[in-house]
């Protein structure tokens, strides 16, 4: 089994969702007392989100660059970034090592096609559903039509997730919110499935909420990642 190098705590509530997850597929897939091999490198949330906001991208690209190369000093075979949003820095983070990333987008285009779902509609935070990185990247190599929310939308599925996910918070009402804003979407957008294309978000929905094709990116990046430890 490869070891699996993992760059959390982005934020650490989907981290330790990912550390489960990893676990238990590999114990699922190989039984007894089988467990993933793994290395975290676990953030202070705060200081990545600060220059998430204040559009200091390369502030942040240079964190996550140091992190990959001592998790790959440490012994990793492979690397993890544990957030769909920080992929915005995935191709500068591969550049500065050798072993390889696996990419949460590229996990999660393959699942949306072999489901057969085309337009998809992307739930994220506001990075990510208004920025090229990953609906470019879908459309690209995987022939999507990921669709986001309107303005209003958009500022509430992005402040459920800073707001309330990332600090543990799961209210009733952001539930309702997100499924209403899929309802409304599936009807003006024709949108025929639903990407939570953020790895907090499992905390809230999944796909008892509906019913077209549910891509949970945490699980698919995870069994994505079992995969490249298991080959």
């Amino acid at each position: 089994m490869k070891i699996l190098g993992l760059i959390g705590g982005m934020s650490w509530e989907s981290t330790a969702i990912y550390y489960r997850l990893l676990n238990e597929i590999v114990r699922e897939r190989l039984g007894g007392l089988h467990s993933a091999k793994l290395l975290l490198w676990s953030f202070d949330f705060a200081e990545i989100a600060e220059r998430q906001h204040a559009g200091d991208w390369q502030g942040a690209g240079a964190l996550l660059v140091e992190a990959a190369r001592k998790l790959e000093a440490g012994g990793a075979e492979g690397l993890m970034i544990c957030t769909n949003t920080m992929h915005k820095l995935a191709d500068d983070v591969q550049a500065a090592i050798s072993i390889p990333l696996i990419h949460i987008a590229d996990a999660t285009g393959r699942a949306v096609v072999e489901a057969g779902v085309k337009r998809p509609a992307l739930l994220a935070t506001r990075f990510t559903m208004e920025q090229d990185f990953y609906k470019g990247r879908l459309a690209r190599k995987y022939g999507l039509e990921p669709m986001v929310p309107g303005q209003a939308g958009r500022d509430m599925v992005h402040r459920v997730i800073y707001d309330e996910l990332c600090q543990g918070i799961v209210k009733p009402e952001s539930h309702t919110a997100y499924v209403e804003e899929v309802s409304r979407m599936r009807r003006d957008d024709r949108v025929d499935g639903v990407i939570m294309g953020c790895t907090e978000i499992t905390m809230l929905i999944g796909e008892r909420d509906f019913d077209i094709p549910v891509f949970d990116t945490t699980r698919i990046h995870a069994e994505a990642a079992v995969d490249f430890a298991l080959s």
